[in-house]
């Protein structure tokens, strides 16, 4: 397994655990998946540009070099054929970056980590809202939302459970899952992890024995 496709062998294992940690309390457990929370087509941009003027200052230097090249090339040479080879060449350079930039090893370089952060947890809050985790019956629904390019997990609970568990009590939790996100195993330690949220909510909201299964047990995989 790849660190972000998912088979059906993943699926399966990853319904399978939330069903077995929901079958110990009365919270509900959502997951999703996303390959990147935002496009970041800003920082792309900037850093393709930004490369392309240090090619155009760079190639000044030879631009005696490159004229003498073109003049014997073109019976007809002007120092039209110098600009358009300046401007054409630069705009090469900018497109041709602009399509590594896209590449999510150079966007954890390019991108500030502090925005990338940022992103993650909007989109987070955004699904939290958009799936209906916030709306579970006693207020005890939690989401566990990856973000493969940023490498980061948001472990969001409603308000009912952060009432009596404290966020801290998640870390561990969450570094589970960036464990395996980094080793490119993400259903094992999503499975594992899940299980444990499983025995943290059953100290604090056991199983009722009008207990309804309102979230879906599946692992949600989002295009954007």
């Amino acid at each position: 397994m790849s660190g972000f496709k998912l088979n059906k062998d993943d699926i399966k294992k990853i319904s399978s655990a939330v069903k077995t940690a929901e079958s110990k309390t009365s919270g509900e457990i959502a997951s999703a998946i996303i390959k990147e929370s935002y496009d970041y087509a800003i920082y792309e941009l900037i850093f393709a540009v930004v490369i392309g003027f240090i090619y155009f200052v760079v190639m000044m230097f030879f631009a005696g070099n490159i004229e003498q090249f073109l003049q014997g090339k073109f019976w007809d040479y002007s120092v039209n054929y110098l600009i358009l080879f300046y401007g054409f060449s630069t705009f090469i350079v900018i497109a041709l970056f602009y399509f590594i930039g896209n590449l999510s090893c150079i966007d954890r370089i390019i991108v500030p980590k502090k925005i990338r952060n940022q992103k993650v947890t909007e989109r987070a809050t955004r699904y939290f809202m958009e799936s209906g985790v916030y709306n579970t019956k006693d207020r005890t629904g939690i989401l566990i939302f990856i973000s493969n390019m940023e490498r980061r997990v948001e472990l969001l609970a409603d308000s009912g459970i952060n009432a009596k568990i404290p966020k801290e009590k998640w870390q561990n939790i969450v570094n589970n899952i960036i464990k395996g996100i980094k080793q490119k195993e993400i259903a094992v330690h999503l499975s594992e992890s899940i299980i444990e949220c499983g025995n943290l909510l059953a100290q604090h909201f056991p199983i009722q024995s009008d207990d309804k299964n309102e979230l879906t047990d599946n692992i949600e995989i989002l295009e954007k």
